[in-house]
């Protein structure tokens, strides 16, 4: 066998130092406050370049549910459905691991938390998909609509990156405390608004949530009302449930009597933005609520009824 000269040998590690080697580049998908009270409706970076050959890994960053979705189409989405829960292709993986033009492809839900409560479904932590092919491919998070974009632009392969993961990391971080800013000033501000009759099921504005009601305690008199608005939400849903929290599809369905509430079971059902859920309280005593879909982050409240 032939001895290779030093010459040699240089040009081989040279030509082993041209291939470039594939890079997992690192996405988180929303974020939050250590209390869960205000969550992030964004993906940090919402765009990113990577070269043709490399994978991302969309990393679950909060306890609200999310997911990355791709379109057959790849094309930017105008609108986009109401999640259904029902639909496992909005619900659960879809497509494989490696992106291929006009297919589908989805994350399934991804959260911190161990399950994907309310929804029958699995939960995930992450997300990973390679992208043999250059090109520009957008993406959703199907739960909070065309508000939540992300982009992966491909490059060609061995081409130079813009920026290192270090940089991303850094940007994402200042960015995650923009929303969180966000997130606190509107609590203010509603928090101004709200009263002994009105209280308001958080807000979300395209870039941040509250997985709070304002004001969480209120004091009133028996015959008297409280308004419960999900008035500030681009897409949000909430509930109003006292009592038992129904499982299952019966989660959706309104129960009980809002209009002479004694304790026991009510339930709002799903509650979309735009709407209101009025409770006649007939009865002295404390009566406390959560969203049926948000208590895991702490969104309860409670109503104190006086004589």
């Amino acid at each position: 066998m032939a001895l290779l000269t030093p010459m040699a040998l240089v040009s081989v590690a040279e030509s082993a130092q041209a291939v470039p080697t594939p890079v997992t580049w690192t996405v988180l998908v929303g974020n939050q406050t250590a209390t869960m009270s205000i969550q992030g409706q964004r993906f940090l970076p919402g765009d990113i370049t990577i070269d043709a050959g490399d994978s991302v890994t969309w990393k679950a960053n909060s306890a609200e549910i999310h997911t990355v979705t791709f379109f057959a189409d790849g094309a930017p989405q105008a609108t986009l459905p109401p999640l259904n829960p029902t639909d496992v292709l909005q619900t659960t993986r879809q497509g494989g691991d490696t992106m291929q033009a006009g297919t589908y492809f989805n994350s399934g839900i991804l959260t911190t938390e161990s399950t994907a409560a309310p929804l029958p479904v699995p939960a995930y932590s992450r997300y990973t998909l390679a992208f043999p092919d250059a090109g520009t491919y957008n993406y959703y998070c199907l739960v909070h609509g065309v508000m939540m974009r992300g982009i992966v632009h491909v490059q060609a392969g061995g081409a130079p990156y813009p920026v290192t993961q270090d940089q991303i990391d850094a940007d994402a971080a200042w960015e995650a405390g923009a929303i969180i800013a966000d997130g606190r000033s509107h609590w203010q501000a509603l928090a101004a608004e709200a009263g002994r009759h009105k209280v308001f099921m958080g807000f979300d504005d395209g870039v941040s949530m509250l997985m709070r009601f304002v004001n969480r305690r209120v004091v009133i008199h028996k015959g008297e009302r409280v308004r419960f608005l999900n008035t500030r939400s681009m897409g949000a849903p909430h509930t109003i449930t006292f009592g038992r929290v129904p499982t299952g599809p019966a989660i959706f369905t309104p129960s009980g009597d809002p209009t002479r509430f004694r304790g026991g079971n009510l339930h709002s059902g799903i509650m979309p933005p735009g709407t209101k859920y009025v409770v006649t309280f007939n009865k002295v005593g404390k009566f406390h609520y959560v969203c049926a879909l948000h208590r895991g982050m702490g969104m309860k409240g409670v109503v104190v009824v006086k004589r």
